[in-house]
């Protein structure tokens, strides 16, 4: 007897306003066209959709399951056990998101993640790049930097004042009222000075 296949990790990376979301959503839309069974899944930090929606930036939406923790995807499996689970925002799971991607893929079914590689202080944000280096295919995307223009492959905070901030605070999930997309040379100017 052929043991069962196993599943495959796609991973979709960047920062903000990369357009994660939205090739995230277009590939639930190209799954869906094939006849195959998708569960979109975010994270219930994230409510720019509103209560069961994932939002793009660009406008697209899909009603979603708003879960809290990773292991509330495992009771997927046993619900009609979906070709493909798609799941938004990614780094809001936390390194507990590995292990039960790992059960997913074990049981057959494909996922694609989609997340925030990088925290907007320039550091790498846990999970996405421990799931880039499990997955067969990792698409990391940029923005455009609000400065010049060019490719953006960082974002940065901004405080109440307009002002950038680069020191770690509260988690914060926001849109553009929050955070702007940076270059790495305008990522670099937004640090702040020391004394003198």
């Amino acid at each position: 007897m052929r043991p069962m296949e196993a599943g495959r990790l796609h991973v979709i990376a960047g920062p903000m306003f990369a357009g994660k979301t939205e090739e995230l959503l277009r590939r639930v839309h190209r799954a869906r066209l094939a006849g195959l069974r998708v569960e979109v899944v975010g994270h219930r930090l994230d409510e720019r959709g509103g209560a069961d929606q994932l939002s793009s930036h660009a406008g697209r939406s899909l009603p979603a399951r708003m879960l809290e923790h990773a292991e509330e995807l495992l009771e997927l499996i046993g619900e009609g056990r979906p070709h493909t689970i798609a799941i938004d925002e990614a780094q809001f799971f936390g390194p507990p998101l590995v292990p039960v991607i790992h059960r997913l893929l074990d049981a057959g079914i494909q996922v694609e993640a989609a997340g925030l590689c990088i925290t907007y202080d320039g550091e790498p944000f846990a999970p996405l790049p421990a799931l880039m280096a499990l997955a067969e295919e990792v698409v990391k995307l940029t923005a455009v930097c609000t400065v010049c223009g060019t490719e953006a492959a960082f974002h940065i905070r901004l405080v109440d004042d307009g002002a950038t901030a680069l020191q770690p605070t509260a988690a914060q999930v926001g849109d553009a009222e929050s955070y702007q997309a940076r270059c790495r040379s305008h990522r670099r100017d937004a640090a702040p000075r020391g004394p003198g």
